[in-house]
C-alpha cells in the first residue's frame, strides 16, 4: 500500500510539475498590421487598461521615458524608408519609446528592440529618430491603451496613440510615388536579361521550342555582353546541341570553358570538355 501511495503521489506531483495553466494577461498583446500605399507597417505592443486609475502623471510618469505600452518594449516595423516631417526613418524594426508631458510627447525610434521595457543603459547613438507631437485632449475615455495607423491615403497616414483622454497623432509619408515610378519604368522598359535567361532555361528543360529558347539566350547575351557568365554559355551550347548545331555548340562550349577556367570553376571546365568530345563525333 505504501508503495502504491508513493507511486500515486509521484505521478501527481509529476503532472503538476509539467502542467502549464495560462491565465489571461492584464495587459494583452496587440498587433497592428497595415499596408499604406506599397509599404508594409507593423506595430507589436502590450495594452494596459486604465482600470479606474489616473494614467498620465500616475500610471505613466510625466517627463520620463516610457515603453509605450506594457511588458516587452513596443516594436515598430516598416518595409520601406518613411518620412516624418522632414526626417527619414530607414526600413527596419525599432523599439518605440515615448516621453509624455501634459502638452506634448517626445517619441523615439530606438534601434535596439530586444529589451524588456526600457534599456538598462539608454544610448543616444541608438536613437534612429526623435520627434515631438502635440497632445490633444478628448472628452471621451479610451479604456485600453491603443496604437493605430489611421487617416490612410495612398502615400500618407497617421501613427496614433490613445489612452484615457489623451490623443497623440504623428503624420508620416511613404514612398509610394518613387516605388510606383520605378515599377512603371522597369515594366515599360521590357524584360530584363534574367527574364530572357529564365524563359530560355524553362524552354530547354521542358523540351519546348529550342529555336525560341536560343533566341532568348542570345538576347540575354546581347544585353549582358562581357558580363555573361560561363553557365549561360553552357546552357546556350546545350540548346544548340538540341538543335543539332554541333559546330556552334562546340564553339559556345569553348567560350564557356574559358570563362569557367578564369572563374576557377573546374566542374564546368570538365563538363564542357566532355561535351566537346561528344559533339565532335557528331559534326
Amino acid at each position: 500500500m505504501k508503495v502504491a501511495l508513493s507511486v500515486i503521489f509521484a505521478l501527481g506531483f509529476g503532472i503538476l510539475g509539467f502542467s502549464q495553466i495560462q491565465g489571461p494577461r492584464l495587459s494583452p498583446q496587440g498587433k497592428v498590421e497595415q499596408k499604406v500605399g506599397l509599404t508594409d507597417l507593423k506595430v507589436e505592443y502590450y495594452r494596459p487598461s486604465k482600470s479606474g486609475r489616473v494614467v498620465f502623471g500616475d500610471v505613466v510618469p510625466l517627463n520620463e521615458t516610457w515603453r509605450t505600452g506594457a511588458n516587452e518594449n513596443t516594436k515598430f516595423t516598416t518595409s520601406d524608408a518613411i518620412v516624418f516631417g522632414t526626417d527619414t526613418l530607414k526600413a527596419g524594426t525599432y523599439a518605440l519609446y515615448a516621453k509624455p508631458t501634459l502638452k506634448s510627447w517626445e517619441i523615439y525610434f530606438y534601434t535596439d528592440y530586444s529589451n524588456w521595457g526600457l534599456p538598462e543603459t539608454w544610448e543616444d547613438s541608438k536613437v534612429a529618430m526623435k520627434l515631438s507631437a502635440a497632445v490633444i485632449m478628448s472628452s471621451d475615455v479610451v479604456e485600453t491603451f491603443t496604437i493605430g495607423i489611421d487617416n490612410i491615403t495612398t502615400s500618407t497616414a497617421n501613427l496614433m496613440f490613445s489612452w484615457d483622454k489623451t490623443r497623440v497623432t504623428v503624420p508620416f509619408a511613404v514612398p509610394t510615388k518613387s516605388k510606383m515610378q520605378a515599377s512603371i519604368d522597369k515594366t515599360l522598359a521590357g524584360p530584363t536579361a534574367n527574364d530572357y535567361y529564365a524563359a530560355a532555361d524553362y524552354y530547354y528543360n521542358a523540351k519546348l521550342d529550342m529555336k525560341q529558347a536560343l533566341a532568348w539566350m542570345d538576347k540575354y547575351i546581347s544585353m549582358k555582353g562581357e558580363e555573361t557568365p560561363f553557365y549561360v554559355y553552357r546552357k546556350k551550347a546545350l540548346i544548340q546541341a538540341e538543335l543539332k548545331d554541333f559546330k556552334g555548340a562546340i564553339e559556345t562550349a569553348k567560350i564557356s570553358s574559358a570563362s569557367a577556367e578564369k572563374a576557377g570553376n573546374t566542374d564546368y571546365v570538365e563538363m564542357n570538355k566532355k561535351s566537346i568530345e561528344e559533339w565532335s563525333k557528331k559534326k
